[in-house]
């Protein structure tokens, strides 16, 4: 391959809080580098469809606080196609595209290394999710904002749960990792988690009542990964049906964790992981993820950002367990 010298930039799968700044950082490390820089509008779709457009450092201006996506998002079936990821790499060879950088979670990254490996194209990911379970960087972008967004939400149900002595089942996002419940619920001094990496054979909710609410409390908070199976509404019908003396409701959050305002710390790690992408283009790096971990920036084979499983630390399981008594 020849050298670079237009790097394509795109947003893929769920929005996340930061991608904006992230966008930003990878436009202007770009064009101080020397590079010219193509924004890529609605993921893959638009990259399918040839919806490019050249891009400035005047394009980024005002963009680093604020939620969402400038470059919109889409979650593509299209290329997961051959006829599909053809179109792609048709559009980029039209555009003189030498190189892409995508934001997204697992399923982007996926597209990305597979992509890259079948028309041995410089590909680089930056970890853009609220669900923080890419391997090989401390926390992904958008995750710090989701989770004060929860901590706020919870705040918020828990006067109710007290005032009318209940049972709140919280539903937060985070797919197949408790990051968000686990670290959530801490931070909101919620009385129990439901995840994921706690699921042994160990009934969570029985250990729960028996442990918690059955001995001194009249209401509490838990917060419960969203799960097609065991979700929170799940967790209410059984305490309805095994504990009937207690009141119960249900808050979904919902889309509304995506949203908002991205704090200062998803304002730098996006920031960071941008001007990484630029620096290991430059370095001749390729099918890399850009993370940042013992605040270090890092570069990690997008087969391993997606495959590996992120190390959840169970003392977490504990710290909660000790502070809900």
């Amino acid at each position: 391959m020849g050298k670079i010298k237009t790097i394509g930039i795109m947003t893929s799968g769920g929005d996340a809080p930061g991608m904006n700044a992230a966008i930003r950082a990878v436009t202007r490390a770009g064009i101080y580098n020397g590079f010219n820089i193509k924004a890529v509008y609605r993921g893959y779709d638009g990259l399918i469809a040839d919806d490019i457009r050249p891009f400035t450092t005047e394009n980024v201006s005002g963009i680093i606080g604020t939620g969402g996506t400038i470059l919109k998002t889409a979650r593509s079936k299209e290329f997961m196609t051959d006829e599909g990821k053809q179109k792609a790499y048709d559009n980029l060879v039209k555009e003189e595209i030498d190189a892409l950088i995508v934001i997204g979670g697992n399923g982007s990254l996926t597209g990305a290394m597979n992509f890259a490996q079948e028309f041995d194209f410089c590909c680089i990911g930056l970890p853009g999710t609220i669900d923080n379970d890419l391997y090989g960087t401390d926390n992904t972008i958008g995750y710090d904002t989701t989770m004060n967004t929860i901590v706020d939400c919870v705040d918020r149900i828990r006067d109710t749960a007290q005032s009318h002595e209940r049972i709140f089942f919280v539903e937060v996002m985070g797919r197949d990792a408790g990051f968000l419940a686990q670290n959530s619920a801490i931070a909101s001094g919620a009385e129990a988690a439901i995840i994921p990496e706690d699921s042994t054979d160990v009934d969570q909710l029985a250990q729960f009542m028996q442990r918690g609410i059955r001995k001194s409390k009249k209401s509490c908070i838990v917060i419960v990964s969203e799960s097609p199976k065991c979700g929170a509404l799940y967790y209410a019908d059984r305490v309805r049906k095994e504990f009937p003396e207690y009141d119960v409701r249900v808050s979904i959050l919902g889309h509304l964790q995506r949203g908002g305002r991205p704090t200062a710390r998803d304002r730098i790690l996006a920031s960071r992981t941008g001007v990484g992408a630029i620096e290991a283009i430059i370095q001749g790096q390729r099918n890399i993820m850009v993370g940042v971990r013992n605040n270090e920036v890092v570069y990690v084979p997008l087969s391993e950002a997606i495959r590996s499983d992120k190390p959840f630390d169970r003392k977490l399981i504990k710290v909660l367990d000790e502070l809900s008594i």
